[in-house]
């Protein structure tokens, strides 16, 4: 009785401290500086001829997400509403790319288990994930980055919950494009 309720009291007082820490949603690192360039990258994908790199898509919004790994539940849900909204993204000239540490095989077999038709980086070394902020020892943290068609970073979400995030993406590029 005393060990569950010590452990219950150590996790309390853990989680209070980690939501009194400034930033502490970002602890894959220093976060880029908004209305600067975002850091440029180049990495394998499992689409068209193999890398894409973030130049590739200057003059679209960018909807730049990070994710832990496939196959996870958070990660397919997070997919799964981005898919789900893919076509609102295309009207609103933005295109999604989601960043992981798993390898391009890996993003083509969950690209063809969810039906995922945005590319997804293969980040094995972590180099993009970290120079985002958004890596955590072996793997890519759930955060989002806004880019514009100037490769300006606009915005950036931590602390994402898959359920909702993909509209709360559309809402503030509905706001920043206006």
């Amino acid at each position: 009785m005393f060990r569950r309720h010590f452990l219950t009291l150590s996790l309390t007082l853990c989680l209070a401290l980690f939501c009194l820490i400034p930033n502490a949603e970002a602890l894959g690192g220093k976060q880029p500086s908004l209305n600067e360039p975002a850091p440029e990258f180049t990495l394998p994908t499992n689409t068209g001829d193999g890398k894409i790199s973030l130049s590739d898509y200057q003059g679209k919004w960018v909807v730049l997400y990070f994710y832990p790994e496939d196959f996870t539940s958070g990660c397919t849900l997070e997919a799964k509403r981005f898919q789900q909204d893919l076509s609102k993204y295309q009207a609103r000239n933005a295109q999604i790319i989601g960043v992981s540490a798993d390898d391009v095989q890996s993003h083509e077999a969950f690209c063809d288990a969810t039906g995922v038709e945005f590319p997804l980086l293969a980040d094995t070394d972590g180099s993009v994930s970290k120079a985002y902020g958004s890596w955590l020892g072996i793997r890519s943290l759930r955060h989002t980055y806004l880019i514009d068609p100037d490769g300006m970073l606009r915005e950036i979400f931590l602390g994402v919950k898959p359920p909702i995030h993909s509209r709360q993406v559309l809402a503030r590029l509905d706001e920043l494009q206006q």
